[in-house]
């Protein structure tokens, strides 16, 4: 059974940020137990970001934007990952995400600009 099954959806998980990998996932040592850490892919629950693989300019310079902002939020320190599900693609959790300084990095991200509302359907395009 996948780690992320098993996890307890209620406890809040430290992590250690690993990379930043564009603007909605990132790689992380999460402590699931003291002594136990698991390195996997976040993705941050509920957003969508533009993809650093990009189908024009437009959606590029969003994901760079994205990603520049994700990495200074997540450099605030005192990460934190909670609700941990199995994401859709497989390979890596969907999660809540916080910070010293940010409650919902999600949230956040969506306030600011860099992403927007995702709900698991297909997403549209971020060119034009």
């Amino acid at each position: 059974m996948p780690i992320a099954r098993r996890l307890d959806p209620e406890l809040i998980y430290p992590a250690e940020v690993l990379r930043v990998i564009d603007g909605d996932t990132f790689e992380a040592r999460v402590r699931v137990w003291p002594g136990l850490d698991v390195d996997t892919h976040v993705r941050l629950r509920g957003i969508d970001a533009a993809e650093l693989h990009a189908r024009c300019a437009d959606e590029l310079a969003k994901a760079q934007a994205a990603r520049a902002a994700l990495q200074s939020m997540l450099d605030q320190g005192g990460v934190t990952v909670a609700r941990v599900g199995v994401d859709k693609y497989g390979g890596r959790v969907d999660a809540m995400v916080a910070t010293r300084a940010t409650a919902d990095v999600s949230a956040a991200m969506l306030q600011g600009g860099w992403a927007r509302a995702y709900n698991g359907r297909k997403r549209g395009s971020w060119c034009g």
